[in-house]
Order: structure tokens, then sequence, then C-alpha cells
């Protein structure tokens, strides 16, 4: 990685912030080793196994240059694809996704994957997201700086940088195939990651809920109306429980959905995410004092 790394870089002034998620092998020996011969490399260790997102976002967070770039160094991304991507950049783009063709020797992932892309693009709302998913981008200062001003615990950070919008440009690439070691997405990261996008980014659930409640009570009248009809049979009042029972259904989801909105209420207040992201300023661009004091008051 270190000597693809330098070659595609040799005209431009970088950094290498490599984050260690509390490995069991002898990565950090290799880190500190390659810190001491080049200074250009930072190295930051986990004191406990956090997760990838966490690890994307303490780089983000160390990242000091005009731009940053995710590149997950088990070299299924090719390093190369960065001239590209810096091309881009400076051509103006300010986020640029590298979105992935093919994914060799993981075929069995391959339906996790369309499961999650699909449930970002149609169900959490984000249509711009690309339907093979993506693993590898760069960002501009000024999304770097819109990134850490969220405070999410719990995110997909592709999804945040997808949300936050700005000028974005895609470019394809081939994934390669893994040459050691073996992958730590388990399947319940896999999964946790679907409930953080679907709960960081969407009330869809809770609507559900309310639009499965109203349809239970307007189902109820169908039995209350045989019960009705039957009247004073004995089946009457076996159709009269159904339907006094799918409405009491229908009734619980919709108290549920109900009180379910003030919580995404209290929930979407409490993260701390921004208000809005500044893509750029014309003309008198002194920030108002007001404006300047929220933000102090938000980093403290």
């Amino acid at each position: 990685m270190y000597e693809r790394l330098t070659t595609v870089l040799r005209q431009t002034d970088w950094e290498w912030i490599i984050v260690d998620d509390h490995s069991r092998d002898g990565t950090f020996d290799v880190i500190q080793r390659l810190a001491a011969m080049d200074r250009r490399i930072r190295g930051i260790r986990f004191a406990r196994n956090s997760g990838s997102h966490v690890a994307i976002t303490c780089g983000l967070q160390h990242a000091e240059g005009d731009a940053a770039a995710l590149v997950v160094s088990d070299l299924q991304d090719p390093p190369e694809l960065l001239s590209e991507m810096l091309d881009r950049w400076r051509s103006g783009a300010q986020v640029v996704w590298a979105v992935r063709r093919e994914q060799p020797g993981e075929r069995h992932h391959t339906w996790f994957a369309w499961f999650y892309y699909w449930v970002v693009r149609r169900l959490v709302g984000m249509r711009d997201m690309p339907p093979t998913g993506v693993d590898y981008f760069l960002i501009d200062r000024v999304v770097i700086d819109a990134f850490r001003a969220s405070v999410d615990r719990h995110v997909s950070v592709f999804a945040l940088l997808m949300w936050l919008g700005f000028r974005r440009e895609f470019i394809e690439y081939d994934k390669q195939p893994r040459a050691h070691g073996r992958s730590g997405w388990t399947l319940a990261r896999k999964i946790k990651l679907v409930v953080d996008s679907v709960v960081g980014f969407s009330e869809f659930p809770i609507w559900w809920c309310l639009y499965a409640g109203a349809a239970a009570v307007a189902l109820a009248v169908v039995p209350l109306i045989v019960a009705v009809a039957s009247y004073p049979g004995f089946g009457a009042a076996l159709w009269l429980l159904a339907a006094l029972m799918l409405g009491l259904f229908g009734a619980q989801l919709i108290a549920l959905g109900i009180v379910g909105q003030y919580v995404w209420r209290a929930l979407d207040e409490a993260r701390g995410r921004p208000l809005y992201a500044i893509e750029a300023m014309a003309g008198n661009t002194e920030v108002p004092a007001a404006v300047a004091a929220s933000r102090i008051q938000s980093r403290q």
C-alpha cells in the first residue's frame, strides 16, 4: 500500500493517516516503522475495536489537508484511482465517489449489498446513492468541516456524506480480489449498518406504523358489518370479536406511530447534526456574530 501510494502521489503534498481498529496482528508495528521512516505518515490505534465507520470518522477528524480520501488498506480499492479523483476535485467537484462495477471473490455478499443499497435508495430516500454501492471517496475541505459538525455516534459515513450533498461526481472502477486475510465485515455488522442507515436518516418505519394502524382500523369495519348482518347468530359474536381485536391492534399501531414521531423529533434535536451545510459564499463573507457564537457553543 505504501509503495503504491508514494508512486501515485509523488507530485502531491500529502499525508497518510492510518487508523488501526485494534487489530490483533502486527499492523501497528508496521505503522510505527513506516511513520519512523516517513514523516508524512501518522498512525492511530484504537483501544478497542470500534468498527470501520468509527475508524473512518476518526481519520476525517484528524485530516489536515485541503481534501481527504478514504482508501481501505486491503488494496481491493486500487490507490491508482486517486489520480483521477484528484483531477475531478481540482476541476471543481467537492465529493468524488468511486462506484464499483464488480466485487470479485465475494459473490456471497452481493445479495446483502443489493438489499442495503435498495433500502438506502428506496426507503431512506437517497436516490443519488449508486445501486452497486460505494466504498471509496474523496472529499473537499468544506465537506470535511460539514462532516465534523455532525456528532452522531451511530451513523453510516457514506449515507451521511450523501445526505450532506455538495457538488458530486462519480467514477467507475473494478473492485480487486482480496490478496491476503479475511474480511471482518460480519453479518452482524452489516445488519447494524442497515439499522443505523434507516434510523439515522429516515422516519419511514414510524410512518409505516401509522399507515398500518389506519389500515387495520379501516379493515375492522368489514367484520363489524358482517357481525351486524349475521346478528343474532353465533357467528355474529365471533365477527364482532374479530372487529374488536383488529380495531384495537390498529389503534395501538397508530398510538405507537404518534409517540414515535415525538421520539424521532427529540432524537433529531439531540444528534447535533448541522441544520444546513454551506457549500460556498459570495460577497461579504463575514460571519454574523450570532452565527459565530452558535458555532463556538456547538464546539464546546
